[in-house]
C-alpha cells in the first residue's frame, strides 16, 4: 500500500492543497481507492456512497479561499449513531435498516459548517450496547477486534481510510478502540459537546469523542467544537510536570502488555524530567466492586429508558442483551438509583480535587492488546470510571504488546481542562512515542 503524503493528517492536507495544488477531489479519490483496496478486510463502513463523496469534494473545491472553514475538505467518518440529513443512520440495528432521518445531529452540523468532507458512516455495535456485532476487524491483525462500540471510527482512521472520525463512549468506546488500533483519541469532559440528534445509551455517562493520527488534529477538532478552559494552558517544561501514576482499583485485571506499557511510560517520563508519583484512588472510590455496582445501577436505569421504545414497538428484532436491560431494570429501585447518583456526584468532586494536584494523570487505556476474535470487543473496566467521573482523557498510542499489537496509555486531566490536556499530551505524547516503540 502506498500512502500519499496528504492522507496523513489534516494539517498535511491543508498545506498540500496550498503548495502542491492537490484538490479535495483528488484527496477524496485517493481515500476511496484505499477503501476499495482495504475495506473488504477491515469492514469499517456502515454506509458509503463514493459518488456522493466526490460530489461533495467537487463542491468544496469551488469554495473561495476566504470562505473556507477550519476543516475544509478534510475527510471525517461519522459513527452510525449520529443522524445525518443526507445519509442513512441505522444505529447498528436491524430495526433501523435503511433509516433516513433527514436532519443532522448537532455535532454533524458543526462539522459540516466547518467544511468537513462527510465520508460515510462508520460501523457500531447495536445502539452502542452490545460487545460484538459488526464484522469490523483490526487493521493490524484482521483476526483481532478493533474494540467497540466506535469500532468503525477507530479502524477507519487506523487504516488511512479517513483522516478524522467521531464517536462516543459510555464506558470505553473511544479510548479502548484507539488503544487497540494504535491511534490518538480524545474523550472530552462530559457534555462539552452536545449529544443532540444522536442515539444515547446512558446519558449520565455518554460522551462524544474523536479519533485522529496526531494531537494537532485532535486540537483542530477541539477548537471546532469550542472546547475551552477557564484559564489559558501554560507552556510545558519538563521540570515543572508532575504525573500521578494511577493504576485504578481494577489493576488486577491488567494484562502483561498493559503492565509493561505503564511501567515503561513512567520510566520514560521520569527520565525526561517529570516528577512521577504513584497515587492511589481516593478511599471513597477504591472498592472496585462497589464502584462497578454504582456504575451499573445508573447505566441500567438509563438504558431502560433509552430503549423502551424499541422494546415496546419491535422487541422481536432487538438483541436479547438490550431486551434484558429493559426487562431487568426493575431490579433496582428508584431509591437505589437516586442514592447511586448522589454517591457518584460526591465521587466526582473527590477525584477532580485529586487531579488538580498534578499536571496530568497517567493510567491504562485498556486491559491489554486487542483480544483475538471478533466475538468479544474487550473490557471497558479501565475507562468507565473516567467517563463517569467525568474527566477528559487522551489515548497516547506509544507502546507495542507481546504480540506486536499497539498498546496505549491514557492521560487524564481535571474536568474542563481539555485544552490543558491537549497541550500536555502533545509534549508528553511525543516523548512517549519517541521511546515507546509504536509508530503511528
Amino acid at each position: 500500500m502506498r500512502v500519499r503524503p496528504w492522507i496523513l493528517s489534516s494539517f498535511s492536507i491543508l498545506s498540500s492543497s496550498c503548495s502542491r495544488g492537490v484538490t479535495i477531489e483528488t484527496y477524496a479519490q485517493s481515500l476511496l481507492d484505499q477503501i476499495k483496496e482495504r475495506d473488504g478486510v477491515v469492514k469499517a463502513r456502515a454506509y458509503l456512497d463514493p459518488e456522493f463523496v466526490l460530489e461533495q469534494a467537487r463542491a468544496l473545491d469551488q469554495v473561495p479561499h476566504n470562505e473556507r472553514g477550519p476543516l475544509h475538505g478534510i475527510a471525517i467518518g461519522i459513527k452510525d449513531i449520529m443522524n445525518t440529513k443526507d445519509m442513512p443512520t441505522q444505529f447498528g440495528s436491524p430495526i433501523y435498516t435503511g433509516h433516513q432521518s433527514r436532519f443532522d445531529s448537532s455535532a454533524v452540523a458543526i462539522l459540516r459548517h466547518a467544511g468537513a468532507l462527510m465520508f460515510g458512516k462508520a460501523t457500531t455495535t447495536e445502539f452502542t450496547v452490545t460487545n460484538s456485532g459488526p464484522n469490523t476487524t483490526n487493521t493490524h491483525d484482521p483476526n483481532r477486534t478493533p474494540g467497540g462500540s466506535s469500532c468503525g471510527s477507530a479502524a477507519a482512521v487506523a487504516d488511512f481510510q479517513v483522516t478524522l472520525s467521531v464517536g462516543a463512549q459510555t464506558g470505553g468506546s473511544v479510548i479502548r478502540p484507539a488503544s487497540y488500533t494504535g491511534v490518538f483519541a480524545y474523550k472530552p469532559t462530559y457534555n462539552v459537546v452536545l449529544l443532540e440528534g444522536q442515539e444515547t445509551f446512558a446519558p449520565t455517562f455518554d460522551t462524544f469523542g474523536f479519533f485522529a493520527r496526531s494531537i494537532d488534529d485532535l486540537q483542530l477538532l477541539a477548537d471546532v467544537f469550542a472546547i475551552k478552559d477557564d484559564h489559558p494552558p501554560k507552556d510545558i517544561q519538563s521540570g515543572d510536570v508532575s504525573v500521578a501514576l494511577i493504576h485504578t482499583p481494577m489493576w488486577a485485571q491488567a494484562g502483561p502488555s498493559t503492565v509493561a506499557a505503564m511501567e515503561k511510560a513512567a520510566t520514560i517520563l521520569q527520565n525526561w524530567g517529570a516528577h512521577v508519583e504513584e497515587v492511589a484512588f481516593p478511599a471513597e472510590l477504591s472498592d472496585a466492586d462497589a464502584l462497578r455496582r454504582i456504575q451499573k445501577v445508573i447505566t441500567s436505569f438509563e438504558a431502560q429508558k433509552s430503549f423502551l421504545r424499541e422494546h415496546r414497538v419491535d422487541k422481536e428484532r432487538l438483541t436479547p442483551e438490550i431486551c434484558g436491560m429493559v426487562e431487568n431494570a426493575a431490579n433496582y429501585t428508584n431509591k437505589e438509583v437516586a442514592e447511586a447518583s448522589d454517591t457518584y456526584a460526591r465521587m466526582r468532586h473527590v477525584m477532580n480535587d485529586l487531579a488538580k494536584e498534578y499536571s496530568v494523570i497517567l493510567t491504562p487505556s485498556a486491559v491489554d492488546e486487542a483480544p483475538l476474535g471478533l466475538g468479544d470487543m474487550g473490557s471497558a473496566t479501565f475507562n468507565t470510571p473516567w467517563t463517569g467521573l467525568p474527566m477528559p482523557v487522551i489515548n497516547i498510542p506509544a507502546f507495542i504488546g507481546a504480540h506486536g499489537m499497539p498498546v496505549g496509555v491514557s492521560l487524564v486531566a481535571p474536568q474542563f481542562h481539555g485544552q490543558h490536556l491537549l497541550r500536555i499530551s502533545k509534549v508528553l505524547g511525543g516523548v512517549l512515542i519517541a521511546e515507546g516503540g509504536w509508530r503511528i
